[in-house]
């Protein structure tokens, strides 16, 4: 690594230290809101954040009108910093995850596939706070482990995998190995839980709003392989802010990966349309790139079942 991106990256994490660690002093009903107004009316306007959350609105939804196009604009980020500060702020965060209520056809469904000692996997999206059903489902009995994407800055990311670690464990990097500790965690019977909303290079080109958008397949080609349950779910802010719901739907029909994974966007975009502030519209979620897609057998390190 140059020494340039390393005091670059020395001098972000500092940054991104000294933001947490005020605002993890103040009350938690208080630092929600901080980070939040800070990610929105300061970081987003200046990374371009509250520009592409425009150009995606215009692409998805071209029938919004400005004004709502400006608010959800606004408060996506909003979302954004309180999620963030929310992962680090430990139990007390738990504590609400727990508080949070469990509802929707994929409740029985999970709890039969428990009772029955089959592997499910829980696809979600970078909707409300993603890490919210973890919480929840880890302390309600669930063997529940997660897949994480590395950050690219060291420092920050060593902080980073200790705080998604206090939520619950355990929690895999999206790496060879990492990739095989999940599978095995899977195949012995437990709880997986993955965000899979995001354009993957090379992945099939399935429908999002109507328009083409990379989709991995992973998920859908792991419960084929392995016979788990595959439900979606999402951890839904509740208006106040501070409050959440656990939306669980009713497992994806087992057909095909690309029309299980097209089921999928289709819930995700049912779910942005209900809540459109909830949605993390900061992705390249239509940004069209060739590549390799590795498959089971290579990400696992394991045959196709």
């Amino acid at each position: 690594m140059a020494l340039g991106t390393r005091f670059r990256d020395w001098i972000n994490n500092g940054l991104a230290r000294s933001v947490l660690g005020f605002a993890l002093l103040l009350p938690y009903r208080v630092r929600g809101p901080f980070v939040g107004s800070l990610v929105a009316y300061v970081v987003a306007p200046i990374i371009g954040w509250r520009r592409r959350i425009l150009e995606n609105l215009d692409l998805a939804m071209p029938g919004l009108s400005l004004a709502e196009r400006r608010r959800i604009a606004r408060r996506v980020p909003d979302n954004f910093g309180r999620t963030a500060i929310e992962i680090y702020s430990g139990e007390e965060f738990v504590e609400r995850a727990r508080a949070a209520k469990l509802e929707g056809p994929g409740v029985a469904a999970l709890k039969a596939a428990r009772d029955a000692r089959r592997p499910v996997i829980l696809v979600t999206a970078h909707f409300g706070n993603y890490d919210v059903p973890r919480a929840k489902l880890s302390r309600e009995g669930y063997s529940m482990a997660a897949l994480y994407r590395p950050m690219r800055n060291a420092a920050f990311n060593a902080h980073y995998v200790k705080a998604i670690s206090a939520i619950a464990t355990p929690v895999f990097p999206t790496n060879r190995k990492g990739v095989a500790g999940l599978i095995r965690h899977l195949k012995e019977g437990g709880v997986i839980g993955i965000a899979t909303d995001i354009s993957m290079a090379g992945a099939p080109l399935l429908k999002f709003f109507d328009r083409d958008a990379h989709t991995a397949l992973s998920a859908a080609e792991w419960a084929l392989a392995y016979d788990a349950e595959i439900i979606p779910l999402f951890g839904i802010r509740e208006d106040d802010g501070q409050r959440f719901r656990v939306r669980m739907e009713a497992p994806l029909a087992r057909s095909t990966p690309e029309s299980m994974m097209q089921e999928y966007n289709d819930i995700v975009e049912r779910m942005a349309r209900e809540h459109p502030t909830q949605w993390f519209w900061i992705h390249h979620r239509w940004k069209h790139k060739l590549g390799r897609v590795p498959s089971v057998a290579s990400e696992a390190g394991e045959p196709r079942g």
